[in-house]
């Protein structure tokens, strides 16, 4: 088979696959070899990072797309587009009209891998712990509208709820939601290393060298019992230094899969050549890059200056000049495919004018240029990432009102900094949990937000969000969608600059790839099959 691209369009935001890959996907994992996937996000166990995979600490994608395949969650996002449907539960759903009592029952016969059964007990221990752990990372404020937790017998577990939330069975299909094994996690401590005790379809093990994670490799679960159905009976997942050490392994037949992050020039590459036997599929864009502010530093503390800067930097250059047909300028935290969605710094600045910039500055008496670090990730967001910051320097002090200088950190040392408040300013990304607006914003502007961001709009917290979250119908949820963006806009606690596509590469006889991957842009492993080279 020639190499090509499958493009799978968005729908409301959510992905909708159109084209299968090549043979035929009841074949994975007969031949009995694993299936090699290859990143290069790195997994740590530090001082800063003291707990990369337990589900009460873990909060970026990376570390997802190893709970994901490990820990069972009541319900799943679905393959494509829909609501959650039950997992590790047989039927979940809202008791009241308010939305604000949400009870589960549990499959019968659900075991964790090493037998032990699976209870509404486990269900309890598990949400609790998160939520009364608190880790820095953020990742418990996505339960925040639990009140109590309530069980009756061993099947059925209650959720109460302090505010009506549309969104919860979403927040039940992240990892932070996963059901985990008592008997391994203490309540009162998050567990370091990357052991995983857990009941969904594989098991983990971890070759670990030098406190990082070097490969896992994820065995089919005889236990499982869900509604998920993997087509492979392991899958071993290597982490590359770079892209092209990624991209190469992958032209040598030593891994199967590519996933993120890849180069825009390996995409372009793989978009344009007809001569191999790797498909690349194309999933939509429902990752952002924003610049995020510490609105307590001396330097960005007036809003004028965030203002000025959501004035002079020109979207459409960086995104042309650095990603292509990858990316797209973003006028919001909120995607474009999402419904909410508001294009609120375009309606609020217009084009990039410097002139604009200026008179912002000049009432209120700043003096220019103002000198400030941009602060970006080295090795989790991609090889581009270097690139995409000299443009953005270059605009800024192209306008003649600002000083800027760069500087990149690698993701162990850069994250743990930006939590503490060390940078001014940063360059983050976004994965989202669920496809959902409420899921842009709230992470970042509400309480025990996941960038310890200072910023605090007690509309936006107390009444705007809150309110967005009554709205079983989303649409219905859109003005006050909009009021929040336009308050960021106005405010600019963040900046957002684009928003991208995200890709999987496989070898031709990798079955399921356009299944690779959810509408979150994690991994789903157990949609991998080995087929029939074409």
């Amino acid at each position: 088979m020639n190499r090509k691209t499958l493009v799978l369009p968005a729908v409301v935001g959510l992905l909708t696959p159109v084209l299968a890959a090549c043979g035929g996907s009841d074949s994975g994992g007969k031949s009995g070899d694993a299936i090699v996937v290859g990143t290069t996000d790195r997994f740590t166990d530090t001082g800063d990072t003291p707990a990369p995979v337990d589900p009460a600490y873990a909060y970026d994608v990376g570390t997802w797309n190893i709970l994901r395949q490990t820990v069972q969650t009541l319900m799943v996002q679905p393959r494509g587009e829909g609501e959650p449907e039950p997992e590790a539960a047989e039927s979940c759903g809202f008791t009241d009209t308010g939305n604000e009592r949400y009870a589960c029952k549990l499959r019968s016969g659900l075991k964790f891998a090493n037998g032990d059964a699976v209870t509404a007990a486990d269900v309890k221990f598990s949400i609790e712990r998160a939520l009364s752990l608190k880790a820095d990372s953020g990742v418990f404020a996505l339960l925040s509208t639990i009140d109590t937790v309530e069980t009756q017998g061993d099947d059925q577990v209650i959720f109460h709820l302090k505010t009506a939330d549309a969104t919860f069975p979403f927040k039940l299909s992240t990892p932070v939601a996963g059901i985990i094994n008592p008997k391994e996690y203490q309540k009162n401590k998050l567990r370091d290393g990357f052991q995983v005790d857990g009941s969904g379809p594989y098991t983990m093990q971890a070759e670990v060298s030098n406190n990082e994670l070097v490969k896992a490799t994820f065995t089919k679960n005889p236990s499982y019992k869900g509604l998920l159905k993997p087509k492979n009976d392991k899958v071993v997942m290597e982490t590359f230094k770079d892209a092209d050490a990624m991209g190469t392994a992958l032209d040598k037949g030593d891994i199967d899969v590519m996933t993120r992050q890849m180069s825009p020039d390996q995409i372009r590459k793989l978009q344009n050549d007809t001569s191999g036997n790797i498909n690349l599929v194309e999933m939509p864009g429902l990752e952002i890059r924003y610049l995020g502010f510490n609105t307590d530093a001396t330097s960005v503390k007036s809003k004028a200056v965030r203002q000025a800067m959501a004035q002079v930097i020109d979207r459409s250059a960086l995104v042309s000049k650095v990603y292509g047909s990858e990316a797209q300028p973003l006028y919001s935290l909120v995607p474009a495919t999402i419904t909410g969605h508001s294009n609120s710094f375009f309606n609020k600045y217009s084009d990039p004018s410097v002139a604009k910039a200026r008179t912002l500055l000049n009432k209120a008496n700043i003096t220019t240029p103002v000198k400030l670090t941009l602060h970006y990730t080295t090795d989790h967001y991609g090889p581009a990432t270097a690139k995409e910051f000299e443009v953005l320097k270059e605009q800024l002090n192209g306008s003649g009102l600002f000083n800027v200088d760069v500087q990149g950190t690698p993701w162990d040392k850069f994250r743990p900094a930006e939590k503490k408040g060390a940078y001014d300013v940063y360059g983050m990304g976004w994965f989202p949990d669920f496809p959902d607006a409420d899921n842009y914003l709230a992470p970042f502007l509400d309480k025990d937000n996941t960038l310890g961001s200072p910023y605090d709009n007690e509309e936006i917290r107390n009444t705007l969000i809150p309110q967005s979250r009554r709205e079983a119908d989303r649409l219905n949820a859109s003005k006050s969608l909009t009021d929040i963006q336009d308050k960021v806009a106005d405010d600019v606690p963040m900046l957002p600059l684009w928003q991208g596509k995200q890709y999987v590469a496989t070898r031709d006889d990798i079955t399921g790839s356009e299944y690779a991957m959810n509408s979150s842009s994690t991994l789903q492993l157990w949609e991998l099959g080995r087929g029939v080279s074409g």
